[in-house]
């Protein structure tokens, strides 16, 4: 396990497995880990021998949770830069699932330097998603409501036991922090900073999530989207085998249109 300071006090921190070429860092989501979510994947043939990190963001995991930070996608981002600083990564591919892919988006609009392609799964692209238990289930409550009023217990009541399996390792302020970072979004907001980007990006999206809105912008703007088969938002559990190729990018072409994985 390693560490950085994110705040004077705080530390973030990550596991690594040692192999060769630009190092792959995976991000997990709201209320979840890194490891959980992504080790199996980068055990896979087709990913194994990279260098890879598995970073915990802060109020998550193995990481710290200071009552005075944020936690909102910019102090996320800047945070992971500190992890890589550390741990002399630059140009590396980042993978991230859903809140961490909206994380890596700022991270490679205000670092370019440490980012040379971007895997973004299920991540959020746009403020004020729609209603139900994610970021904005958590963020109908008050900071009070959730921390200390029975939120956080209700919210772990009704989500899958997956879920609930990560999220109650997570520090409940800093769940509602985030999940109020994700409803506010940033500016530009983080569709934006992804088609802006020159870097290689793809967006991977589970077919029963349905299509991705605004696809067509995306496309335009060089994004690759790949839908993966028999998978909702947690791709990287529903089909292992199409995440692992999509992340290798096995037959990915660029199309123009929107890739079918198998």
């Amino acid at each position: 396990m390693r560490q950085a300071l994110f705040t004077a006090h705080s530390c973030i921190r990550w596991t690594e497995v040692d192999g060769a070429g630009p190092a792959r860092v995976y991000l997990h989501g709201l209320g979840s880990a890194s490891t959980v979510y992504h080790a199996h994947i980068a055990a896979r043939a087709e990913l194994a021998g990279r260098r890879s990190l598995f970073v915990d963001l802060p109020g998550h995991g193995i990481s710290d949770r200071p009552a005075d930070f944020g936690y909102t996608l910019e102090e996320h981002a800047d945070a992971l830069a500190a992890a890589l600083d550390a741990a002399g990564v630059a140009g590396a591919e980042i993978v991230g699932h859903s809140m961490g892919g909206a994380v890596a988006i700022v991270l490679a609009h205000r670092r370019g330097d440490l980012v040379s392609r971007l895997v973004v799964t299920e991540g959020n692209l746009d403020p004020n998603p729609p209603a139900g238990a994610g970021s904005s289930g958590i963020a109908s409550y008050t900071e009070d409501e959730f921390v200390t009023g029975g939120g956080h217990a209700r919210v772990l009541a009704r989500i899958a036991p997956l879920w609930a399996a990560t999220m109650r390792l997570a520090d409940p302020l800093a769940l509602h922090r985030c999940a109020m970072g994700l409803v506010r979004g940033t500016r530009p907001t983080m569709r934006r900073m992804l088609e802006d980007l020159k870097i290689d990006r793809m967006y991977v999206q589970g077919s029963r999530s349905g299509e991705l809105p605004g696809a067509d912008g995306l496309l335009a703007a060089g994004v690759q989207i790949v839908y993966a088969p028999e998978a909702g938002h947690n791709v990287m559990f529903d089909n292992p085998a199409a995440f692992a190729a999509a992340v290798a990018e096995t037959g990915c072409a660029e199309t123009g249109e929107p890739k079918r994985a198998r």
